[in-house]
């Protein structure tokens, strides 16, 4: 791990260190959840959906 003159918690943890590694860690729970739901129609994803679920039933 890298020194720097970072900001500190009061246990240590260097929060700017935090932060670059959270950056560089990939997609997020929810926007895990998002693209699930727009490629499978995962279960209870819809609030993520953007399929029009009129269009579907029409077909």
């Amino acid at each position: 791990m890298e020194k720097s003159n970072g900001n500190f918690t009061v246990a240590g943890t260097n929060i700017d260190e935090v932060k670059r590694k959270n950056a560089n860690s990939g997609l997020s729970y929810n926007e895990v959840k998002e693209l699930l739901a727009r490629t499978t129609g995962g279960h209870g994803t819809s609030i993520y959906s953007d399929t029009d679920p009129e269009k579907i039933r029409s077909k």
